[in-house]
């Protein structure tokens, strides 16, 4: 301002100087120099701030650059403060040299009452039958502390209760799921897929399900090995249904049996074209070894038993079921027609050789970890949920705003783990197609080994490239994440997003 000051205080004086000096002229010359002067004012002062300026410019023209970037930074990259306030209320600002991730990776950072390395889950009344797991377990039992878990209803206070078991909810009926929890258990642990954690009886480990296919050579177009004669559903009326319409059966076990029964069974199954594997009762995933083992012999299993059972089916036509009594003339014939044409049977069995669908893939690699290392994974998890619902836990910020974008913070873990990874997604792009792309390159880039790589036969082990089946909220039942659950659309993923503040995510590898 030292040019236009200047000039303020040269106009007071030349004002000055003419009114005391006493020149002779005349009143209306006097006034006419006085109306051109006025004339002449906005143009010499408009002059003067633009030499001001530009003299500005010239002595610090870098800071005045810089004055401007800092402006534009101010409208265009900064958001205003109310802008930056989470759902908890609590105020995002961050450093101008810090991004949204590197911040929330901070904020969200959480340290735990309880490290399940150094304080290890506690499961009274069992023994450990596992070689590793993601969450440090004990079992047995430990009269030094509190169990965490017992199995058996009810426990005392702070302990849950677990019930265990692979037999029909049909002949024990505390293993309803309804019923379970009515008599007071808190985990449940049946065959039910819907289950806390479900204890199936298929598993890479104990079945050589991939096992090459087998010549066959009996004459018998099926075997049997039924013991239970007074089973709970029709499958003695199936058996002999189907000898009733020509179908000829060898029977070795209790029931109807025709052969010595004194055999290896899969070794016997590999050289039938057919498997009768009749369950005792026809029950939601009820689905035990007679299945598994037609599925390693090689040999098309005809089923009597859960009604879903082709959600086990290792691929499309690789089963027959025989869902009512009215079936069994139709797959009868089915049968016969299979076994008089190669090519067709063949294609029964075509899964042996390209390897079986994804689905009856991801629904085997559960069993890839033990299903008491997934108790222990489902307490750990039951127990950091409960301190997060505490009032004194701390309230993490979960998303970061700057600008008009808002990235959220956002965990993963793979099914049968335990610790949760971070993944970022950001508000223009919450899609079904942006959530999996940023699992894979978290999980690609960290070169992740999927839990069941060493399960598998080798055969269908797969490269090194991942390959996602289900993304999908934690604490869902396995039915649900392998049948039942899917997000509606990028709409729905986002509401999701939104409304669970660090929402958890679970990921099936195939």
């Amino acid at each position: 301002m030292g040019v236009l000051s200047n000039l303020r205080g040269l106009r007071g004086s030349s004002t000055t100087t003419t009114t005391q000096e006493s020149l002779p002229i005349t009143d209306g010359v006097s006034s006419v120099a006085k109306k051109k002067w006025s004339n002449l004012m906005p143009l010499v002062v408009a002059l003067v701030v633009i030499a001001e300026i530009a003299f500005l410019g010239r002595l610090d023209m870098a800071k005045n650059a810089a004055l401007v970037d800092s402006w534009a930074d101010l409208f265009h990259r900064s958001p205003p403060q109310e802008d930056l306030l989470d759902s908890w209320g609590v105020n995002n600002r961050i450093s101008e040299s810090e991004s949204c991730e590197d911040w929330l990776e901070k904020e969200d950072a959480v340290v735990y009452s309880r490290d399940f390395e150094k304080e290890p889950v506690y499961v009274s009344g069992a023994e450990k039958e596992w070689k590793s797991c993601s969450v440090e377990c004990q079992f047995g039992f430990n009269p030094s502390r509190a169990p965490d878990a017992a199995f058996g209803s009810p426990q005392q206070a702070g302990t849950a209760s677990v019930l265990r078991s692979m037999e029909s909810a049909q002949y024990y009926s505390e293993n309803n799921l309804d019923e379970a929890r009515r008599r007071g258990y808190n985990v449940i642990m049946t065959t039910s897929l819907s289950s806390d954690v479900p204890v199936g009886y298929f598993s890479w480990a104990e079945y050589d399900i991939m096992a090459p296919v087998q010549p066959k050579t009996e004459n018998a177009l099926a075997a049997a090995f039924i013991s239970n004669c007074g089973a709970r559903n029709f499958r003695l009326q199936a058996l002999e249904g189907l000898e009733k319409s020509n179908v000829k059966i060898d029977s070795y076990g209790g029931c109807h049996r025709n052969r010595d029964g004194r055999v290896d069974k899969v070794q016997a199954l590999k050289h039938y074209k057919f498997s009768l594997a009749f369950e005792n009762s026809n029950e939601e995933d009820y689905v035990t070894e007679k299945f598994f083992q037609s599925l390693v012999a090689g040999s098309v299993p005809v089923v009597v038993g859960a009604p879903n059972i082709q959600d086990f089916a290792p691929s499309p036509g690789s089963i027959l079921h025989i869902r009512e009594i009215g079936d069994i003339e139709p797959i009868a014939k089915k049968m016969k027609y299979l076994a008089e044409n190669p090519d067709a049977y063949n294609q029964s069995l075509r899964w042996k050789y390209e390897g079986p669908s994804d689905s009856f893939k991801a629904l085997v690699d559960m069993a890839a970890v033990h299903s008491s290392c997934r108790l222990c994974i489902h307490l750990a998890t039951m127990i950091r949920e409960k301190e997060e619902k505490s009032p004194g836990f701390k309230k993490r910020p979960c998303q970061c705003t700057s600008g008009l974008e808002t990235v959220h913070h956002v965990y993963v873990r793979e099914r049968g783990a335990f610790e949760l990874k971070s993944i970022f997604l950001r508000s223009g792009n919450i899609t079904l197609q942006a959530l999996e792309s940023a699992v894979l390159s978290k999980f690609n880039f960290s070169k992740h080994v999927p839990i069941w790589k060493q399960e598998r036969p080798e055969s269908i082990r797969g490269g090194n490239e991942l390959k996602v089946y289900r993304i999908y909220p934690v604490g869902i039942t396995q039915r649900q994440a392998l049948y039942t659950f899917r997000f509606k659309g990028d709409a729905d993923l986002q509401s999701h997003v939104e409304s669970n503040p660090c929402a958890k995510f679970e990921v099936i590898f195939v």
